[in-house]
């Protein structure tokens, strides 16, 4: 018996640690994929993907655009798959999104409890036509940069952003680029809105993100092409660094004006549904790497999706 009140005592006190440190989001972790952990890899261990593996070659293998083409399944809404080519052969692709904001509404959701996983939000937003994962949280899964969700201000009040910010209102839809880092104005009146980072494309024409690594995930991206419209993307693999992937994204035959880098990792899932087409993308990847050591991401309940704390959607109608 008192063996059995020692456990239930030491179960009350990780129950306890969990539930200030991560709140609900914390419980949900576990209970959906078991936590995470890292393990120690080399680059050419085949629990990468082969895409990793080829991104962590000396020197980084030079990437280009393969072929693409734009379809409008529903009318101001088109989709595309870029192919990302490395001496002819494809190595990754991004699953993209065009969309023009006079057409659409772009609302900005947190669900910090963690029980939201792509399927999940799919069944709580059936009117979305695009979701996919937003800009970063904290360890309770509530926003870390300045956030507002259908008018609601969240996120910190006090902010260094020297990045980028989507935003969405009355006045229409885009990228801003805060370099000046007067993120207040560009917030302000906004409907949805979210800060991130880095800025991959900056409204001078140029890439921002100033140093590369060797750190390797699932990427997402949010940026504005010339014409106005807003470009969403998703890769299917890990084989960009953020400063490879501005570079790419720079000579891409997409015309962008500016880009913003959203959350990555197993959080950058994506789902289209539109009629007569349908995309889901599970995320899965993400790795650093330091000197000749590589660290993978792992959890034990290796089929699991992750929840995702922050999400964009695009919905009918506009503000």
């Amino acid at each position: 018996m008192a063996f059995l009140a020692l456990l239930l005592l030491a179960a009350a006190g990780v129950c306890c640690y969990i539930w200030e440190r991560n709140g609900a989001y914390g419980f949900n972790v576990l209970w959906r994929r078991g936590g995470s952990y890292w393990v120690d890899v080399t680059p050419d261990d085949p629990r990468l993907s082969p895409a990793m593996r080829a991104a962590l070659t000396v020197p980084a293998p030079k990437a280009r655009s393969g072929p693409m083409s734009w379809k409008e399944p529903e009318t101001g809404f088109e989709v595309a798959e870029l192919p990302v080519m490395v001496d002819d052969h494809e190595v990754d692709s991004i699953l993209l999104t065009r969309i023009d904001p006079a057409q659409y509404r772009f609302v900005v959701r947190n669900a910090p409890a963690g029980d939201k996983g792509i399927d999940e939000w799919e069944r709580a937003v059936p009117q979305a036509r695009l979701i996919v994962n937003g800009s970063f949280f904290n360890l309770k899964g509530l926003p870390d940069t300045p956030f507002v969700s259908e008018g609601t201000v969240m996120g910190p009040s006090n902010y260094n952003a020297r990045a980028g910010a989507f935003v969405a209102g009355q006045n229409g839809a885009g990228v801003t680029d805060l370099r000046d880092g007067n993120w207040q104005q560009a917030l302000a009146g906004a409907s949805n809105a979210m800060v991130s980072y880095p800025l991959l494309i900056g409204d001078d024409g140029q890439t921002h993100v100033k140093t590369d690594s060797r750190w390797l995930a699932n990427r997402s991206f949010i940026a504005q092409d010339q014409q106005g419209r807003i470009v969403i993307g998703t890769t299917r693999e890990a084989f960009f660094s953020l400063a490879r992937l501005a570079q790419f994204l720079k000579e891409s035959p997409l015309d962008l004006k500016v880009a913003l880098n959203l959350d990555g990792g197993p959080v950058a899932c994506q789902s289209v549904r539109l009629p007569g087409y349908n995309r889901k993308h599970y995320a899965m990847w993400q790795s650093q790497m330091e000197g000749e050591q590589v660290r993978l991401l792992k959890w034990p309940m290796s089929e699991a999706s992750w929840g995702m704390a922050i999400v964009l959607t695009v919905e009918p109608g506009s503000d």
